[in-house]
C-alpha cells in the first residue's frame, strides 16, 4: 500500500468546498448522538489544524445546539520543550477566555504524569536510565498514562467518547497502514475503534491532507480562538524540518523522539534537533543551552567505559534493584543508576534551573525545571526505599539554590546523624558495598520498629545481607556464574539469557 501522494486534498473540490464539506460533516456528527468528545492539542500544526476546523464548525451551529461538551486535551510531561510547553499553556489560557466569550462548548484540559510517573522521579529518584530505544520506559508513564487516565473518566461517566485526532495518512507509510487497517473496523462513517480504548472511536478529519494542506489552512483561515498561526510558523521555522509531537495514547503512535517538538530530555534519539536549531537560529533562545548539554549528558551514546563503547553502564550499579544479577551473553545487564550518578544528575538538574533563571529573560526568571512535589517524592526514594540515611537531597539543594530545602525532616527513618553516617563511612573505606549493607540493616530495623508488628522483618533482613555481601563486583558475577554452572540459568539470584539483541531488549524491561 502506498502513501497518498503530495497532490494536495484541495484539487478535487477547491479550497473553500473541500472545507464546507468537511465543516458539514464535523456538524452532522457532532449533532448525531450525546457523546461527549475529546480533541487531542499538542500545540502543533497538525492538531491546531483539527481544532481550527472543529472550532469554525461548531461556531456555526446555534447556540441551542451547541450542547455537548468538547474536551480539548494537552498532555504536558513537564519535561516538554520549554518554548512550546509555554505556548500550549497561554493558548489554553485564551482559548478558555474565547469560549467563555462565544458560549462554545470547548474546555481545554492540561493533563500531567502523577509524581510517582514524573521523568525526574523515575530517573533521580527511582534511578531508572536515561530513555533508549531498547528501554522506553517514559512513553506510558508521561504520556500515555495521563491522556488514557482522562478519556477513561469521560467514558466512564458517558458510556463512550470521540476522540479528534490530527493523524494523517501523508506522514509515514506505518502511519497510512495502522489508519487504514483501523478504517477496515469502523462501525460508524469516519469513526474508527482504538484497541487500547474500546470504549472510545477515532475521528482524523485532516487524514488525507499532506503538510502543505495543512499550512495553507493555517495561514488562510483566521484562528477562531485568537491565536496568530504565523506565530506557530515561525517557531517552526526556527526548528527542524519534522513532523510535530501527537497526543499520544498508544504505543504505536510516534514518540516525541522522532518529531519537532518533544520533550527537552529525550534520548531516544541521537540528537535534539529542534532545540539545537533554536538556539542557532535565535539568539534570544540562547537561555536553552542548559537544557541541552544536560540533555546531552544523559545520552548515553556519550557516555564510555574501560572498553572505548558508548555506553553509560559506568553510571549504573551492576545488580539489578533487589540485588539479583542478569547476565546476557556472559556479560552483566546493568541495572539502576547509583547513588553517586542520582545525586549527580540532580546537582546538574538545579544547576541548569538556576543558570536559567539568572541570565535568561525575564520570562524564564521562575522557570521550574522540577517541581518541589517531585523533589520531596525523591528524597522519600532515597530514603525510605533506597535506604540512603545520609538525606543528601536537602544539602545539594541549599548548595545550588541558595536556599534551605521548603521540605519537612524525616526522622522517622534516621537512626545516625550525618556525622555517625560519615564515620561508618570512614570505617568501611571503600568498600561500599558492606557500608550499603549495613547502612541498609539499620535503616530496615529503625523502618519495621515504627510498625505495630514486626513480622517480616528477618526475611528484610536476609534480603538486605543478600544484595550486599559479596566483596565487589567482580566476585559477584564470578559467584553468580558458578551458581549457574551448578544449578542452570534457575539459580537464586541469577537470570542468564543468551541470544540476539532482541534478546536484550526483552531482558531490559526486567532489569528494574
Amino acid at each position: 500500500m502506498a502513501i497518498p501522494t503530495k497532490s494536495s486534498a484541495f484539487t478535487e473540490l477547491g479550497f473553500k468546498a473541500t472545507l464546507e464539506m468537511l465543516k458539514e460533516e464535523i456538524q452532522d456528527l457532532y449533532q448525531a448522538d450525546d457523546v461527549p468528545w475529546i480533541i487531542g492539542y499538542s500545540g502543533g500544526k497538525d492538531s491546531t489544524a483539527v481544532l481550527q476546523l472543529t472550532w469554525l464548525a461548531i461556531a456555526e451551529l446555534p447556540i441551542d445546539q451547541r450542547r455537548k461538551p468538547i474536551h480539548v486535551i494537552s498532555t504536558d510531561t513537564l519535561v516538554e520543550n520549554p518554548v512550546v510547553s509555554a505556548w500550549v499553556n497561554h493558548s489554553h489560557e485564551v482559548m478558555r477566555r474565547k469560549a467563555e466569550e462565544l458560549r462554545a462548548p470547548f474546555v481545554p484540559h492540561r493533563l500531567t504524569p502523577t509524581v510517582e510517573d514524573s521523568f525526574w522521579v523515575n530517573l533521580i529518584g527511582k534511578g531508572y536510565p536515561a530513555p533508549r530505544p531498547k528501554f522506553r520506559w517514559c512513553t506510558a508513564r508521561l504520556k500515555i498514562s495521563p491522556s488514557t487516565a482522562f478519556i477513561s473518566g469521560i467514558v466512564k461517566q458517558s458510556g463512550e467518547a470521540i476522540l479528534l485526532l490530527g493523524s494523517r495518512k501523508a506522514e509515514s507509510q506505518a502511519r497510512a497502514k495502522t489508519m487504514h487497517r483501523h478504517e477496515k473496523h469502523r462501525v460508524r462513517d469516519r469513526l474508527s475503534p482504538n484497541a487500547n480504548l474500546p470504549s472510545a472511536l477515532v475521528y482524523t478529519p485532516i487524514e488525507a491532507w499532506t503538510n502543505d494542506d495543512v499550512w495553507m489552512f493555517l495561514m488562510q483561515v483566521h484562528n477562531p480562538w485568537g491565536f496568530n498561526n504565523k506565530d506557530l510558523l515561525s517557531m517552526y521555522q526556527g526548528a527542524s524540518p519534522d513532523g510535530e509531537c501527537p497526543l499520544v495514547v498508544d504505543s504505536s503512535t510516534p514518540s516525541c523522539g522522532d518529531s519537532r517538538f518533544g520533550c527537552w530530555v529525550c534520548t531516544l534519539v541521537d540528537k535534539d534537533k529542534s532545540m539545537t536549531a533554536m538556539i542557532q537560529n535565535d539568539q534570544e533562545k540562547e537561555w536553552m543551552m542548559p537544557l541541552l548539554e544536560l540533555r546531552n549528558a544523559l545520552d548515553f551514546r556519550n557516555g564510555r567505559d574501560g572498553e572505548d563503547e558508548m555506553t553509560d553502564r559506568h553510571l549504573r550499579d551492576f545488580r539489578r534493584m533487589n540485588g539479583s544479577l542478569m547476565l546476557f551473553n556472559e556479560r552483566l545487564v546493568h541495572g539502576p543508576y547509583t547513588q553517586v550518578a542520582r545525586e549527580t544528575w540532580l546537582r546538574k538538574l538545579l544547576t541548569a534551573q538556576q543558570l536559567i533563571r539568572r541570565s535568561g529573560p525575564a520570562a524564564v526568571g521562575t522557570i521550574e525545571l522540577i517541581t518541589l512535589e517531585e523533589l520531596r517524592e525523591i528524597r522519600r526514594l532515597w530514603v525510605v526505599e533506597k535506604h540512603e540515611m545520609e538525606d543528601n537531597l536537602p544539602r545539594i539543594y541549599s548548595e545550588v539554590m541558595g536556599d534551605p530545602f521548603p521540605g519537612p525532616l524525616l526522622d522517622d527513618n534516621m537512626v545516625l546523624g550525618i556525622d555517625e553516617m560519615n564515620l561508618l563511612g570512614e570505617i568501611c573505606g571503600e568498600d561500599r558495598l558492606h557500608f550499603e549493607m549495613a547502612r541498609e540493616l539499620l535503616s530496615v530495623e529503625r523502618q519495621q520498629r515504627m510498625r505495630a508488628r514486626r513480622a517480616g522483618l528477618f526475611e528484610r533482613l536476609e534480603k538486605a545481607i543478600s544484595r550486599h555481601y559479596y566483596d565487589n563486583r567482580d566476585d559477584a558475577i564470578a559467584l553468580a556464574k558458578r551458581h549457574a554452572q551448578v544449578r542452570g540459568a534457575a539459580a537464586i539470584g541469577l537470570t542468564s539469557l543468551s541470544g540476539n539483541e532482541a534478546g536484550l531488549e526483552a531482558a531490559q524491561d526486567e532489569v528494574f
